[in-house]
């Protein structure tokens, strides 16, 4: 697993949700499976189902919806059969998300959204900032989430000139 993919995990664990991570579907008869999903998460209480594949790769954008239109295929074949009491129907949030994206040239990729690393950070660090390591430490079974949270804490010192996070 990449750093992205455990840290796309932490976050939605953290959040509440129920989170698959790296999980084969469509067993083919000769062996294999059809396609690796990195996160699925379902939110018992909200009913939310996201799925996100994370990538640092640099490839082209028609190669990346080669690539994204089989793995997002793949998820709305096999996610209903992944969360019990799947509601037939439930929207599934699909995302490709971009580790070497600085900026996001499209919003739309194989059918889901396109997210630069920095909307997931952005969502995180508008969490946490505010959330006090002496009174609401991030939970030590999420690493990267916790590390932000001591940055957030300490970035007047780490970044003097820069904006406050």
């Amino acid at each position: 697993m990449n750093h992205l993919e455990q840290l796309t995990y932490e976050w939605y664990e953290y959040q509440g949700y129920f989170v698959r991570r790296n999980t084969h579907v469509g067993l083919r008869s000769g062996g294999g499976y059809e396609c690796e999903l990195d996160i699925v998460a379902f939110h018992p209480t909200t009913g939310h189902v996201i799925h996100i594949e994370p990538s640092m790769d640099a490839n082209s954008w028609a190669e990346r919806e080669r690539r994204y239109v089989k793995k997002f295929n793949a998820g709305r074949k096999y996610i209903p059969s992944m969360i019990p009491g799947f509601k037939a129907g439930t929207p599934i949030e699909q995302i490709a998300m971009f580790g070497l994206l600085k900026n996001r040239p499209r919003e739309e990729l194989a059918g889901g959204k396109v997210w630069a690393v920095s909307d997931l950070l952005g969502l995180i660090v508008a969490e946490l900032k505010y959330r006090k390591i002496a009174k609401e430490a991030v939970p030590e079974q999420f690493p990267l989430l916790r590390t932000i949270q001591f940055m957030c804490e300490h970035a007047s010192t780490l970044f003097p000139s820069a904006a406050q996070l």
